[in-house]
């Protein structure tokens, strides 16, 4: 594999991966703080809006893909599904079951996996999640055949992340805010500007809506949508496993 993104640099695949794995060790503990204070608490209705779109229920096993701290997980169970939450961070899963110990959440799964090689077998899920974390995956399109792989025949696959919104002045608003104000809310909350930069030069350095929506048509998905929100600031992809 030819070089890949970490932010706005291009290195080695191997060195992305140890490189995010740091990132998100370091942002762990102040992670959803953060996430409350860059998106001003909207990252909460786009949450609600990604677990309705899902509809999950009872009966249904669902792996939460990056589901380090429970935000989609927590959801879901509530919906009466069985969770399988994944995330190749060790530290962020401990994150996330101490919250699901002190908010008395029972019944979910934890298990450290690399999205790019997950250790379960075929068509073992109902439905993949993926909020905020494919676009920090080395190799995205192992990891979407991966999503392809373990899911069941009529499965969906179902993404939440940052894109490029459409609507004009608000992508340059928003910019300004990202390079320059996120990192210094960074420095002052989490002790560590240089991991929320990089997060703000993934979200540049992802794919918008149609190319993404391209990759999961490649990996083997049918019926594939994406539906913007803030004129495409955020995206839900879906798309079915027949």
């Amino acid at each position: 594999m030819s070089k890949v993104s970490f932010g706005h640099e291009d290195v080695e695949p191997a060195e992305k991966t140890a490189r995010v794995h740091g990132v998100f060790s370091s942002v762990a503990s102040s992670y959803d703080v953060m996430n409350d204070l860059m998106s001003g608490g909207m990252h909460r209705l786009w949450k609600d809006d990604f677990v309705r779109r899902v509809k999950p229920r009872a009966g249904q096993a669902i792996l939460d893909m990056a589901g380090g701290t429970g935000d989609i997980a927590f959801r879901m169970a509530a919906r009466g599904a069985a969770v399988t939450v994944a995330d190749i961070n060790a530290d962020m899963l401990d994150v996330g079951q101490e919250r699901a110990r002190k908010r008395g959440i029972e019944g979910l799964a934890w298990a450290v996996e690399n999205a790019e090689v997950l250790s379960f077998g075929d068509r073992a899920f109902d439905a993949y999640t993926i909020a905020f974390g494919i676009r920090n995956v080395t190799n995205i399109p192992a990891a979407l055949a991966e999503a392809h792989r373990v899911l069941k025949r009529g499965g969906r696959f179902f993404c939440l992340e940052f894109s490029t919104t459409t609507w004009p002045g608000f992508s340059e608003l928003y910019r300004t805010y990202s390079r320059k104000i996120v990192p210094k809310i960074g420095e002052a909350v989490a002790k560590d500007a240089d991991s929320y930069r990089y997060l703000i030069e993934s979200i540049e350095r992802f794919p918008d809506m149609q190319a993404f929506a391209a990759m999961i048509r490649a990996a083997g998905f049918t019926q594939v949508k994406a539906e913007p929100i803030l004129g495409g600031l955020v995206a839900i992809h879906s798309g079915w496993k027949i």
